[in-house]
């Protein structure tokens, strides 16, 4: 009946169990509700979420259910708010395409076929960074994502960055903090740093990038899918946007050498485990959140648990409400 507003059949339950006993707990709305435990505790969590459940006033640590017709319009009223913000992002975006048509319609006759090229395949996109290696003469910018990097790729790699690195380019990289997980893209980078170049690491990074010299900027066609090729441009304003965005990412990084846990944070907290928490509170799944942190399933899980268990937490549910309560949050 309320799915339309997000609560389940079995969310719904728990909230009406909760109106007619706002004391109960879990192993009571078992049994009133005829549920199993993780039914009740998955419906708990959902509530937290769509905010059906505040902390209570009266009873310091215990939760209370808010009224149906002041937390189902607040519902309501903010998916209306959703609804109204993606047309407004949806007039924006039509707005923003009919600019760039129309700027590159003005530009066809003579920057076209020079400011933009479609590199198709693994084999062209390596061609391409040959030469703009060969070319090169100040600085190249880069954003790696995904955490730990092939081997194919650090190989092909290698050789390049050696020549320029050589030449005294200067050389910024910009990696997920996974990869400092993986021996062999740890070790790349450390080695880089060792001949000169600058490495960082930050939880969620931009999709990869290739700047040269701030004027040729190498894109993926399909950021899911390498082998799909590459867009190559020279257009000033894109360029420009790309390196504001590196620019952007690089200050929020952390230098290769330096401790990623939060200096505010007495137990050890890190940018990554902190990113995690705020992704999977915010409603993303397991695999999701994963591939955000450029982490697999099974980290994600394995990390979750070993927070669950600092936080001294039986359940999702009771772990965001004291990663809340010690402002992890």
């Amino acid at each position: 009946m309320l799915e339309t507003l997000g609560l389940g059949r079995s969310v719904e339950a728990v909230y009406r169990g909760l109106l007619e006993e706002p004391a109960a707990g879990v192993a009571e709305l078992c049994l009133l509700l005829g549920l199993p435990e993780a039914d009740v505790r998955a419906g708990l969590d959902r509530l937290i979420d769509l905010e059906l459940l505040q902390p209570s006033r009266d009873v310091p640590g215990a939760l209370r259910p808010v009224s149906p017709d002041v937390g189902l319009e607040m519902i309501l009223r903010r998916q209306e708010a959703e609804v109204l913000r993606r047309q407004e992002e949806l007039v924006r975006g039509k707005e923003a395409v009919a600019r760039l048509v129309a700027g590159l319609e003005a530009a066809r006759p003579e920057r076209e076929v020079d400011a933009f090229e479609r590199l198709v395949g693994l084999d062209a996109v390596q061609d391409r960074l040959r030469q703009l290696t060969r070319d090169l003469r100040e600085e190249c910018l880069s954003i790696m994502p995904g955490g730990a990097q092939s081997q194919a790729a650090l190989d092909a790699s290698r050789p390049l960055d050696e020549v320029l690195l050589g030449r005294g380019v200067v050389m910024r990289t910009l990696y997920q903090d996974s990869a400092r997980n993986d021996s062999a893209t740890h070790a790349y980078a450390r080695w880089m740093t060792d001949l000169g170049g600058e490495v960082r690491t930050s939880p969620i990074v931009p999709p990869r990038l290739l700047v040269v010299d701030r004027t040729t900027a190498l894109v993926p066609v399909d950021p899911e899918n390498s082998r799909a090729g590459a867009l190559c441009t020279t257009s000033p304003g894109i360029v420009s946007s790309l390196v504001s965005l590196f620019e952007r990412a690089w200050q929020a990084a952390v230098p290769l050498g330096a401790d990623t846990r939060s200096r505010a944070d007495d137990e050890d907290l890190n940018a990554t485990e902190r990113e995690l928490l705020k992704l999977l509170a915010g409603g993303l799944t397991d695999e999701a959140a994963g591939k955000r942190l450029g982490l697999s399933l099974r980290t994600v899980r394995r990390q979750m648990a070993g927070l669950m268990e600092r936080l001294g937490a039986s359940s999702r549910f009771e772990a965001g409400l004291e990663a809340g309560r010690r402002g992890w949050l």
